[in-house]
């Protein structure tokens, strides 16, 4: 079969520069890489596979069957699952020399019967503590009777690390970070006047590394700055060493002009004020492009110039505004990346759309084929 006339270019060496920077700002941290969601929709074995190669330490993920992907590729350094699993799922975690995180009485129990049934010694259990993020996670109460009912289960299971995760580390003018880092210190406190040994301690997700040296600690652990995006657009000003590593692209597939007062896609809701030229182009929300991003004045690149995206983008295909602009069929669009001097970014589609930039990469569709360099 031929090529796609729309593709999504991942740069690897981008991937590799991000995690050398991520790792100067942390110093003697260990960086650990989330690589859940298919890699942030970038893929996750390449993606891992270059981070690696770049010094990170391991590997983070969402899913069991993530970890397993992982493991199947040849990828043999530590991987942490970030959540309890489904307890039928505790099995394949002791198989596959996953790092599991536990926050629970049953979940604890499961890990250390599985491990007992596989004759597994020093399955690794990092303790989660939720500090305020209200997601998941042990209360700080509870942490020392959890820490220690985990070392209890030695040799089947050994606590190799506590953590927590920020809330809103990317917020400058919250003092909310600040709460929930004292308050894990006091948590570790308490585990260590029990005597429970807590091994890595990790606090920083992305926005954390950037802009809270206090939460590096032993292990920090980046997501989106891993892709070069910043995890939000108010702090873009402290990432402009962070470069992007993906690239969304298409060629021109239909040219043809319109005249003034025409509309254009389904339900008319874009007439022209004055004859211009449009440009069809091979994307659509089945790939990932938001349906009203039209609305909300999205903008494509063609010819290095920005082109206003116009009428509702329909499954498929989408429709630009070129203007006075030469094009022609074939011609490259680039819809999030750089060409010429101008740029398109992730976070761009976001801000306007109301989301973040994170949103817009896993939303990417598997359909799109993904090409590295």
């Amino acid at each position: 079969m031929g090529a796609r006339a729309a593709w999504i270019d991942i740069d690897l060496d981008a991937v590799r520069h991000n995690v050398g920077y991520l790792r100067s700002l942390v110093g003697e941290a260990k960086v650990m890489v989330v690589v859940k969601a298919n890699g942030y929709g970038h893929g996750a074995v390449q993606v891992a596979e270059a981070a690696l190669e770049a010094g990170a330490h391991g590997l983070c993920v969402a899913l069991v069957q993530e970890g397993i992907e992982l493991r199947r590729a040849g990828i043999e350094n530590p991987i942490l699952v970030l959540s309890e699993q489904p307890l039928d799922q505790v099995g394949d975690i002791v198989a596959h020399g996953l790092i599991a995180t536990a926050y629970s009485v049953p979940f604890i129990d499961a890990l250390e019967h599985e491990a007992r049934l596989r004759n597994v010694v020093g399955q690794e259990v990092h303790l989660k503590i939720d500090t305020g993020m209200n997601r998941v996670g042990c209360k700080p109460s509870d942490a020392v009777e959890l820490g220690g009912r985990i070392m209890a289960r030695s040799p089947e299971l050994v606590l190799g690390g506590v953590f927590t995760h920020l809330a809103s580390a990317d917020d400058l003018e919250s003092d909310f970070t600040d709460r929930q880092i004292s308050k894990f210190d006091a948590t570790l406190s308490a585990l260590k006047n029990a005597g429970v040994e807590a091994g890595w301690i990790h606090i920083a997700n992305s926005a954390g590394s950037i802009t809270r040296h206090q939460s590096h600690r032993d292990m920090v652990r980046v997501g989106i700055a891993l892709y070069g995006i910043a995890p939000d657009i108010a702090i873009e000003h402290l990432c402009t060493q962070l470069r992007p590593a993906l690239s969304l692209k298409a060629r021109v597939t239909f040219v043809k002009k319109v005249a003034v007062g025409e509309g254009i896609s389904y339900g008319q809701r874009h007439h022209f004020e004055k004859a211009t030229t449009v440009a069809t182009v091979p994307l659509g929300y089945a790939d990932g492009v938001p349906r009203r991003l039209s609305a909300v004045g999205g903008e494509v690149l063609i010819g290095g110039r920005r082109c206003p995206i116009v009428g509702v983008v329909t499954m498929d295909q989408l429709m630009v505004d070129v203007g006075d602009q030469t094009v022609a069929i074939g011609d490259e669009v680039v819809v999030i990346g750089a060409q010429g001097t101008e740029s398109v970014s992730a976070n761009e589609w976001g801000s306007r759309l109301g989301t973040i930039g994170y949103e817009i990469v896993c939303g990417l569709s598997n359909r799109l084929p993904r090409h590295y360099r």
